[in-house]
């Protein structure tokens, strides 16, 4: 199993201890948590994009440059970038820098989003989010992977001999596609033979466990060895402890006060309560050996080789502390259980068609 950290740069005052960064506080503490991550042994770490509060992560490509000056390898995840509302051609130029100026260490996960604040920002009929999506991903892809580019779409004026500078480092940016809520995602990934990410955060497991054979099904329609699928699957939010009940006890204020924010009541959780989520949902609270256990079971059911993890919320001595107790007391089993070739030096391309 490979695994990574992901961050969509919460900055709200903490419900236990009322800390509450300034934005450049915020953005060093997150740029300190990806080097604590590689210093730790994890694989890669990831920014979302998000465009409104609590949320500081608007220009994940910014960020990510800052994380790639400060760190050697780790590698780098847009967790995900909104492709749905963003220019093509921009991304393109924009992801092209980061990679080089990463040493090649880019991975793309591209998505329509998971807040609807961010359509009226750039002008995309939130019906149109689909169709938005597909056509601006073709032509990224083309300029990714070709040059003089002359195309023409809905979405953003036509193109004429287009090559954007610089071209990328990897030849091509591997580019995974975030899954989370409908069948349109893994059919655009199934399209291509491309790698899917599971958002795995609020629902039971067997929602997403649907969309992912969903997207196996599809990959084989499209000519596609799905036997060959890379999956990676996300995770509720993590808090371990020496036992299940005190990780629920501490995890409580966490937990209370994001079931009151306005992300939670757009997700509309099943889960009644904290205790229901850690029998019979995604979050990750409890012993180690809980949510190891529950790891695999997911595992199990999803067929993932790469796993996702997050801290947002928590204090920044808990955030350590949270990473430090999981690459030593959880990642080890995963490791062993689940063999991955993911981001190994000699793989082949992530995806799993041309």
């Amino acid at each position: 199993m490979k695994i990574a950290v992901l961050s969509l740069v919460v900055n709200a005052p903490n419900p236990v201890t009322g800390e509450h960064f300034s934005a450049a506080e915020k953005f060093e503490n997150l740029v300190r948590q990806a080097e604590l991550a590689e210093a730790l042994g994890y694989d890669a770490f990831g920014v979302g994009e998000r465009h409104g509060a609590p949320f500081l992560s608007s220009s994940p490509a910014v960020l990510l440059a800052a994380i790639a000056a400060r760190t050697r390898r780790v590698r780098l995840l847009t967790t995900v970038a909104v492709l749905s509302v963003l220019d093509p051609v921009r991304v393109a130029e924009e992801y092209a820098t980061l990679d080089q100026l990463s040493g090649g260490r880019l991975d793309l996960i591209i998505g329509k989003g998971n807040d609807p604040r961010h359509y009226p920002l750039f002008g995309v009929p939130e019906e149109e989010q689909w169709d938005s999506l597909a056509e601006r991903y073709g032509l990224l892809r083309r300029l990714w992977r070709e040059e003089d580019v002359t195309w023409g779409g809905k979405y953003r004026p036509p193109l004429s001999g287009v090559t954007t500078q610089p071209r990328p480092l990897q030849s091509p940016i591997p580019v995974w596609h975030g899954s989370a809520s409908s069948e349109r995602s893994t059919e655009l990934a199934a399209l291509y033979g491309e790698p899917i990410f599971s958002a795995n955060a609020f629902h039971p497991l067997a929602k997403y466990k649907a969309l992912i054979d969903h997207y196996r099904e599809r990959l084989a329609h499209y000519g596609h060895d799905p036997v060959r699928a890379v999956v990676g699957a996300g995770a509720g939010a993590l808090y371990l402890a020496d036992t299940t009940d005190e990780a629920i006890r501490r995890y409580r204020p966490y937990h209370d006060a994001f079931s009151r924010s306005a992300a939670a009541q757009h997700n509309r959780s099943p889960f009644a309560t904290l205790e229901d989520n850690v029998g019979n949902g995604p979050i990750l609270v409890g012993s180690p050996e809980q949510v190891t256990d529950k790891l695999l079971r997911y595992q199990a059911a999803f067929g993932n080789t790469v796993l996702a993890i997050g801290v947002d919320g928590l204090s920044e001595a808990e955030q350590s502390e949270q990473l430090q107790r999981f690459a030593e007391e959880v990642a080890p089993a995963l490791r062993r259980a689940v063999k991955s070739e993911v981001w190994n030096p000699a793989r082949e391309p992530v995806g799993v068609g041309g």
